[in-house]
């Protein structure tokens, strides 16, 4: 791969952008382009220090799910932008290769569908202080990183500044109604199974991961990234051992490390985070 500067983030004159914690995303009429930075985010906050090439990595492994779930699951993929960028955008092709993803329009769902089949986390940390997670009571006695008897569904409140929070099944139907969230249900746990059991033969674990849901007038369909190292825990199988935390293949490591900022009284966990690089 060719050497590149890191990009923190896209402009283009006269094209506005709305900006996640790592994604750019253009409007596009009757599409988006969505651009993935190599901003790093942790604790719902962006770190000084952008990582380059990480938003190809993401956009990679992202479209690599995407093609896999094509027939069987609906979602927003078009197509990657490599040689060709969208009209308008020709001038910063070669920043978009590679990161960008052109994608159907949809209605996002409020509610991120997070599914948990080991307890890590902020799963670990709710179940130590209350013997449950969003309201699903589990077993006693369980370690850190134990495998659950079956994967459940956690949801979360999607925020747009500051930390998204876990909320109990019934909260989330009222927020967005029970038929929604019954089938956001079936689904979450449908594609978690076959991702965890593809993983598997590859030795990696997938203990948990977020996914993101949209409405079209076609109905649901699956957006935003897909079972990446941001929004997934994904461990290695021969070096897994419950009761303490484990090796990573995401940015576990990064979430370790801000965690004895605050541990130390050095951070709080809010923007502006530019405090947090090492010394």
């Amino acid at each position: 791969m060719a050497s590149q500067a890191a990009i923190r983030t896209i402009d283009i004159p006269g094209r506005p952008a709305r900006r996640g914690k790592v994604r750019d995303v253009f409007d596009l009429g009757d599409r988006l382009l969505i651009v993935a930075s190599d901003r790093l985010s942790a604790f719902d906050c962006v770190l000084p220090d952008p990582i380059p090439h990480k938003g190809r990595v993401l956009t990679g492994m992202s479209k690599f799910w995407f093609d896999r779930f094509t027939g069987k699951y609906t979602h927003h993929l078009i197509e990657v932008v490599e040689d060709r960028a969208p009209a308008g955008f020709e001038s910063i092709v070669e920043v978009l290769r590679g990161r960008s993803m052109i994608c159907r329009k949809a209605k996002v769902v409020p509610i991120e569908c997070v599914a948990r089949g080991y307890l890590a986390g902020s799963g670990w940390k709710e179940y130590q202080a209350g013997g449950s997670i969003c309201g699903i009571q589990l077993l006693r006695g369980l370690r850190q990183c134990d495998k659950l008897p079956e994967p459940i569904f956690t949801p979360a409140t999607k925020a747009e500044t500051g930390h998204d929070e876990n909320v109990s099944f019934d909260e989330s139907c009222r927020i967005v109604g029970t038929e929604m969230m019954t089938r956001l249900r079936e689904l979450r746990l449908s594609i978690y199974r076959d991702a965890s059991a593809y993983l598997e033969t590859r030795g990696i674990i997938l203990a948990d991961t977020k996914f993101e849901f949209g409405m079209t007038d076609d109905g649901l369909i699956l957006i935003d990234e897909v079972l990446t190292p941001d929004s997934s825990r994904l461990w290695p199988a021969d070096n897994y051992v419950p009761g303490r935390d484990q090796e990573s293949y995401d940015k576990q490591y990064v979430r370790n490390y801000l965690q004895g900022l605050c541990d130390a009284g050095k951070w709080d966990k809010t923007d502006p985070a530019r405090h947090c690089r090492p010394k």
